[in-house]
């Protein structure tokens, strides 16, 4: 079963290492040797990684002569923003209602004084 793109995105962004690679790819183009540099894994690892964030389009590879550079693929970050910012409007608008309901409060609640308040000593 093929997932939607929107789930291949949030998916191959679940493991650590990949958002780490997204946020050096953001920088600029990379090998696989230069990605693979700062981790402690083989370059067969990180080349699986890559592959994950390539099925979900978040990068693609190019050839320039000999050299082989990532490229992070911006636009599909446009399709989470999208779908982040549908659910941060919802997630605002009951904040306004909640707080509309918050203002049409009186201000001083009355409280029964407590037991030990209302005897003599």
């Amino acid at each position: 079963m093929v997932a939607d793109p929107l789930s291949r995105v949030f998916s191959a962004l679940a493991d650590p290492t990949r958002r780490d690679i997204v946020a050096r790819l953001a920088v600029g183009d990379a090998t696989v040797n230069e990605l693979a540099a700062p981790y402690d894994v083989t370059v067969q690892a990180v080349s699986k990684h890559l592959k994950v964030l390539e099925d979900a389009g978040l990068v693609s590879r190019s050839r320039e002569a000999q050299r082989r550079p990532v490229h992070l693929e911006a636009n599909v970050f446009d399709l989470m923003t999208k779908w982040i910012e549908r659910y941060r409007r919802q997630a605002e608008e009951r904040y306004r209602r909640l707080d509309d309901v918050l203002r049409s409060m009186p201000d001083a609640v009355d409280t029964p004084p407590s037991p030990q308040e209302g005897t003599p000593s």
